[in-house]
C-alpha cells in the first residue's frame, strides 16, 4: 500500500481573516467596502493613511456619512461648499450604487483616481489610486515633446492614452473585487510580482504555498511545487546545504544564510521564519550580482592597503639596490682575483633580479583599472593561441576549446589575455620538454564565463594548492618570483569573479570564473542621455546620434527614472555620475536594477575617487573627456578602430 500524506488542515476563520487583512494591506491602492446600509465592511491600512482617518472611521460598521463629514470638515473637498449639503449629496449618490470613475486633485497636491463598483449583494467597493507620478510623467513628456523624434512622440502619445487605463488598474482591480474572499488568489497577485521565491512548508517539509519564482531564483528547478517535498523541489545537492538551517527553523530560530546552487552556479540568500503551527516561511533571492560587486570592492580595498604598505618599502629597497649595483660596477673594474670577480658577478645578478621583483610587486599593487569593453571572445582566444605557441617547446602542444556563444562581452581583453598567457607559461614550465596544455572556455547559464587551463604536468602538491595564491610562494626555486598566480587572482577578483586550483587525473588545472555581462548594442534604438550640463549634453547627444541612436534627455536621476518608466523601447542609458541634486548615477543604477536596461556611466572624477571606484564595479565607465570612438568601443555591435 502506498503511503499518502494527509491533506493540509483547513484554515480557521481567524487565520482567514488575518490573511485577508494582510493581503489587503499589501495592495498599493486604498480600498474600502461599504454594505447596502452604508456601513463600512472592509478597508485596508492604505485607506486610513491616505485620508488620515481616526480609528472609529476605519472600524467595521463605521457610517459612510460620518466619514464624508469628517473629510469635508478637514477641507478634503475644498472650502466653497456647505458641509451638510455636501454630505447629503454624497450619501444620495452612494445609495444609487452606480459604477463611476473620477480623478481629483487633493488640497495637499496629490492627484488620485476614484473607482466605485457596486457589489451584487448590495453596497460597493471603492479603490483610490495615487496617480500623482503618472500625471507628472505625462506633463514631463508633453513639455519635452518638441525634442523627441516622431517615433518617440508617437510612443509618448500612446503611453499617455494607456496611462489612464493603467492608473485605474481596471483588469487587476476587477479580478481582485470578484475574489476578495479568495485568499490564495490575492496573495499570489502580490507575491508573483516580487523578485524572490516566497513559499511555506508544513511540519513535514511539504510545500503548502509557493509563488512561481523558484525557477527564476534557481534555474532548472520546477515552478509548480505545491504538494512536493522540499528535497524533491530543490534537488539533493541544494537540499543538503539548506537542511541544517531548516532543522533550526523547525526548532524555533530564524536563520539567514547564503549558498551556491549547482545548476547555474548562482549565489542564493535564504531566510527561514517559523510560523505558529510548526511550519516555516521561506524567502530566497538571487544575489549573484551583489556578491560579484562585493568581491570586486573587497579586492580593490585589499589592493589599496597593499599598495600603501609596499610603496614605501619598494622605494627604499630600490635605492639600496641601486647603490649595490653601483658599488659592484666599481668592483668589476678593479683587478680582482677570479674568485672575487665571480662573487661580484653573482651579487650584480642577484641585485638585478631583486629590481625585477620590485617591479613585479609594483605592478601587482599599483592602481590598475579595469577597462571593460565589447570583447569578442572567439577573437581573443584565437589571438591567445597565436601569441603563446612560439614560447612553447616543440613537444608541448597547445589546444584551445572555444565553446563561447556569439555574443560580445564586457571584459578587459588586455588584462584577461595577460592572465591566460601567464597561466599557459606556468603550464609550460610544469610540462617540461613535452606535454599538452588545454585552454577551454564556455558559458555557465548567463551568469559566468568559465575558462580552464589544464596541463599534463605533475599537478599541484598539497602545499601548492594551499599556498599558490599567496604572494612570493613558488615551486621554481630561484627561477620564480611567486607573483604570477597572485596577479591572475587579483585580476579575477577585481572583475568580481573567482579562481580555483585543482588537479586532474593527468596534471593541474586552473579555473577562472568571470561575470557574464553582455555588451550593449548600438546602431539604432532609443538612448536616454542623463547629463546636467547643457553644453556637454549637446556634445554627447551628437555622439549618440552619430552612432545611429534616437535620443531623449534628462538632467537628474528623478527625471531619468520617470522617463525610463514611462517611455518604451529605451535600449541604452548613458549617464554622468555627478548630477543635479543629491542623487548620483549610482542611484540611477539602483533604480534601474531589474529592468534589464544596459547602462554606461561617465565621469571626470579621478580613478582613485571612491565614487569612481564603486562605479567601476557596477557598470562600464567612460573617463571624460572621451571621443565618439571611445563611446562606440563600449556600445558598438562590432569593433571600431
Amino acid at each position: 500500500m502506498l503511503n499518502r500524506r494527509p491533506p493540509p488542515l483547513p484554515q480557521t476563520d481567524a487565520q482567514t481573516k488575518a490573511l485577508t487583512t494582510a493581503g489587503l494591506n499589501l495592495i498599493a491602492q486604498a480600498l474600502s467596502i461599504y454594505d447596502h446600509n452604508l456601513r463600512l465592511a472592509v478597508s485596508n491600512q492604505r485607506f486610513r493613511e491616505m485620508f488620515d482617518l481616526p480609528d472609529r472611521l476605519v472600524q467595521p460598521g463605521a457610517r459612510f456619512d460620518d466619514t464624508i463629514r469628517h473629510m469635508a470638515e478637514r477641507g478634503e473637498y475644498g472650502s466653497s461648499y456647505s458641509v451638510d449639503e455636501l454630505v447629503r449629496q454624497r450619501v444620495g449618490q452612494a445609495r444609487t450604487f452606480e459604477p463611476h470613475y473620477v480623478e481629483r486633485r487633493r488640497p495637499n497636491g496629490q492627484t488620485i483616481s476614484i473607482e466605485g463598483y457596486p457589489l451584487p449583494q448590495g453596497g460597493w467597493v471603492t479603490v483610490y489610486t495615487d496617480i500623482t507620478h503618472t500625471k507628472q510623467s505625462e506633463e514631463l513628456l508633453r513639455a519635452r515633446s518638441e525634442e523627441l523624434s516622431d517615433q518617440v512622440l508617437t510612443h509618448a502619445e500612446d503611453l499617455a492614452a494607456s496611462n489612464r487605463e493603467l492608473a485605474a488598474t481596471i483588469k487587476a482591480l476587477e479580478e481582485t473585487k470578484r475574489q476578495l474572499t479568495e485568499i490564495e488568489a490575492r496573495t499570489r497577485l502580490t507575491t508573483e510580482m516580487m523578485p524572490a521565491h516566497i513559499a511555506h512548508v508544513d511540519s513535514t517539509g511539504h510545500y503548502t504555498y509557493s509563488n512561481r519564482r523558484l525557477s527564476s531564483v534557481m534555474p532548472g528547478r520546477p515552478s509548480d511545487i505545491v504538494g512536493q517535498h522540499i528535497s524533491a523541489a530543490l534537488g539533493p545537492s541544494s537540499f543538503a546545504r539548506i537542511k541544517p538551517h531548516l532543522t533550526a527553523a523547525y526548532q524555533g530560530s530564524s536563520p539567514v544564510f547564503e549558498f551556491n546552487e549547482d545548476h547555474g552556479a548562482r549565489r542564493i540568500r535564504v531566510a527561514f521564519t517559523p510560523d505558529q503551527s510548526g511550519g516555516v516561511y521561506i524567502l530566497s533571492m538571487d544575489i549573484t550580482e551583489e556578491t560579484q560587486t562585493r568581491v570586486a570592492l573587497q579586492q580593490s580595498r585589499r589592493r589599496a592597503l597593499a599598495a600603501q604598505m609596499t610603496s614605501g618599502l619598494a622605494h627604499d629597497f630600490s635605492n639600496l639596490l641601486t647603490i649595490i649595483l653601483g658599488m659592484q660596477s666599481k668592483l668589476a673594474r678593479m683587478e680582482l682575483a677570479d674568485e672575487a670577480a665571480e662573487l661580484v658577478a653573482g651579487t650584480r645578478t642577484a641585485a638585478r633580479r631583486g629590481g625585477q621583483l620590485l617591479n613585479r610587486i609594483a605592478d601587482m599593487t599599483s592602481h590598475r583599472t579595469l577597462r571593460p569593453q565589447a570583447t569578442d571572445m572567439h577573437a581573443l582566444l584565437a589571438d591567445l593561441k597565436l601569441l603563446a605557441t612560439p614560447s612553447l617547446p616543440p613537444a608541448v602542444g597547445l589546444s584551445v576549446l572555444d565553446l563561447m556563444p556569439d555574443e560580445r562581452l564586457l571584459l578587459d581583453p588586455g588584462l584577461l589575455q595577460d592572465a591566460l598567457l601567464n597561466l599557459i607559461l606556468n603550464a609550460r614550465d610544469a610540462c617540461g620538454a613535452s606535454g599538452q596544455i588545454t585552454v577551454s572556455a564556455h558559458r555557465i547559464k548567463r551568469t559566468w564565463v568559465e575558462i580552464t587551463v589544464t596541463d599534463t604536468g605533475p599537478g599541484f602538491t598539497p602545499d601548492a594548492l594551499d599556498k599558490a595564491l599567496n604572494p612570493f610562494f613558488t615551486t621554481k626555486g630561484g627561477e620564480g618570483s611567486g607573483l604570477g598566480l597572485p596577479m591572475v587572482y587579483d585580476m579575477v577578483k577585481l572583475a568580481g569573479g573567482d579562481l580555483q586550483l585543482g588537479n586532474t587525473l593527468v596534471g593541474a588545472s586552473v579555473t577562472l570564473r568571470l561575470p557574464y555581462r553582455t555588451a550593449p548594442a548600438s546602431g539604432g534604438g532609443l538612448a536616454l542621455l542623463v547629463e546636467d550640463s547643457e553644453g556637454l549634453r549637446a556634445t554627447f547627444r551628437d555622439m549618440l546620434i552619430g552612432l545611429g541612436h534616437a535620443v531623449i534627455e534628462a538632467t537628474s536621476v528623478d527625471e531619468a527614472a520617470a522617463l525610463a518608466a514611462e517611455v518604451p523601447d529605451i535600449s541604452l542609458i548613458l549617464s554622468d555620475i555627478n548630477l543635479q541634486g543629491a542623487a548620483t548615477g549610482l542611484d540611477l543604477l539602483d533604480r534601474m536594477d531589474g529592468t534589464g536596461l544596459p547602462c554606461v556611466l561617465m565621469t571626470s572624477l579621478p580613478t582613485d575617487d571612491p565614487l569612481h571606484r564603486t562605479a567601476l564595479m557596477r557598470a562600464p565607465v567612460l573617463r571624460k573627456p572621451f571621443t565618439a570612438t571611445d563611446l562606440a568601443a563600449l556600445i558598438a555591435a562590432k569593433d571600431t578602430a
